[in-house]
């Protein structure tokens, strides 16, 4: 029987919306859940609720207590961990050990910022004038408005749900509608953890009422801190709305990876991590393979061993041993298969069948595209599925040049034993994050995660560099002189001789 879900805002549940089915895409004819889309006005509503009482008591709780309630949150997460990796592999797809370390990341982040209650440091600054003190605090930005997509649909979330809670933030989260029983199974369980009413609060709704509600709520100031990840064309339309507001987004956007593969490179391991990050989760990951960028010495050598791997991969139900299962929703298949469209006659396409597998769910064949060139859509725009590039170069500047030429620059990888090439690759690129030997896929918890470009404006989540994101800095000075002391005026000046010579 599918689950029933609504918006919850100040703990109490919006029962009313337009009904929206979250079905299995494994088998589109079974109903996941049937979810109530809320309003702009209910995500609006969401905003002041949290704004007007539950932010200000939240914070006022002290950091190291909310620290351990976070803790709570990792510990209910990991009791449950099975359960809620089975609803994400049943909801969109992805296969079970995948969605295992999904799961696993949540806990992760939670074990770290645990530790961060403790650690939400200021300082203590000397003071130009004498009997006077500086200080600086973190404090919180107020309430925290995130829209995250279905494709990572309790990992990402986590990202930023666990750091702006523990800041002292309130937070209203609208998940992608596709995914709405994952995320409303997380959270119940940070509501499980000891949450005031309204602290946390998550709306359903579609992506223009969200936009509708987000610009509402701007306008009325009660939200200080967007958080949104999606594509780069919407990231673009929230950094606007939120220019217009004088406020700075945390955006974690598309990507375009290169995989740069040197004439020295392991081409066995080359070729497996091109297979995990290019095809893993179906490519539908914003850290997923775009092109690899292969010198053109092992061109040939690499792109065989990549094909017979892609070739051998297990595709199928995500339940079983598979290298990856459906896309998301139909309306990923639909766009995925615009992509394929992109194909050109100078291109040489491989392994075998293009297009949508025979049977009911939304599975695809995995594609490779040799011979993209600069110019080409597949090498230029993110193409969210199961398809790969492959384009040659001659020296490692031109790489660097094609890997950054469509503009984005979330992830990428370079393949080498030589050091001296893997610190110009990484002064030269424009990613946000660079692996050695390893694949464009891959993010751990206490490293800053984020991109440039198109893939983001260059904020960054997760390990300590998100307090950045959820905290205001504030700066005080205190003077117990008994006198008025200006500063850069009433300073002692001490007069050196700049004439001495020995």
């Amino acid at each position: 029987m599918a689950l029933q879900i609504v918006s919850v805002v100040a703990g109490e549940e919006l029962s009313s919306g337009t009904p929206y089915e979250s079905v299995n895409p494994a088998r589109p004819s079974e109903t996941v859940a049937t979810v109530q889309l809320a309003g702009a006005d209910d995500f609006a509503g969401a905003c002041r609720a949290a704004a007007a009482a539950a932010q200000r008591e939240w914070a006022r709780v002290p950091a190291p207590v909310r620290g351990r309630v976070i803790a709570s949150i990792g510990r209910l997460v990991e009791a449950n961990t099975e359960a809620l990796a089975r609803l994400v592999t049943e909801e969109i797809g992805k296969p079970y050990a995948e969605a295992l370390g999904e799961v696993r990341e949540i806990v992760d982040t939670c074990d770290f910022f645990l530790g961060e209650g403790r650690r939400l440091y200021g300082q203590t600054v000397p003071s130009e004038m004498p009997d006077k003190s500086l200080f600086t605090f973190r404090v919180p930005v107020g309430v925290a408005a995130v829209v995250t997509a279905g494709n990572f649909p309790v990992a990402v979330p986590s990202w930023y749900l666990v750091p702006a809670l523990l800041c002292g933030n309130a937070v209203v989260w609208k998940p992608a509608e596709y995914a709405a029983a994952s995320a409303h199974a997380l959270y119940r369980l940070f509501a499980a953890a000891g949450l005031p009413d309204g602290v946390l609060n998550i709306v359903f709704a579609d992506g223009g009422q969200t936009y509708e509600g987000l610009d509402l709520a701007l306008g009325e100031g009660t939200v200080q801190k967007v958080g949104f990840t999606g594509s780069s064309a919407v990231g673009r339309a929230v950094g606007e709305l939120c220019g217009r507001h004088l406020q700075s987004p945390c955006l974690e956007l598309g990507g375009k990876n290169p995989m740069v593969v040197m004439p020295d490179a392991d081409l066995d391991l080359a070729a497996e991590g091109a297979l995990f990050s290019g095809f893993g989760t179906a490519g539908q990951r914003c850290t997923s393979l775009g092109t690899v960028i292969v010198h053109e010495d092992v061109h040939d050598e690499f792109l065989r061993r990549f094909t017979v791997a892609v070739r051998d991969a297990k595709i199928g139900d995500p339940n079983g041993d598979v290298l990856y299962g459906p896309l998301l929703d139909h309306k990923f298949a639909e766009r995925y298969e615009e992509y394929l469209g992109w194909i050109q006659p100078h291109h040489t396409v491989l392994p075998g069948p293009v297009g949508r597998m025979d049977g009911e769910g939304l599975y695809y064949h995995p594609v490779v595209v040799d011979g993209v060139r600069p110019g080409d859509r597949l090498f230029l725009e993110e193409t969210f599925g199961p398809i790969v590039g492959v384009t040659t170069f001659s020296t490692l500047d031109e790489a660097i040049d094609l890997a950054n030429r469509p503009g984005y620059g979330l992830s990428s990888s370079i393949y080498t034993s030589d050091p001296k090439a893997v610190f110009r690759f990484r002064e030269g690129v424009s990613a946000g994050m660079v692996s050695v030997n390893n694949s464009t896929s891959g993010a751990e918890a206490h490293l800053p995660f984020g991109g440039n470009g198109k893939s983001g404006n260059g904020s960054r989540q997760s390990g300590m560099w998100v307090l950045d994101q959820f905290t205001r800095w504030q700066a005080m000075n205190w003077d117990y002189s008994g006198r008025l002391q200006k500063a850069q005026m009433d300073v002692a000046e001490i007069t050196p001789d700049l004439g001495f010579r020995l």
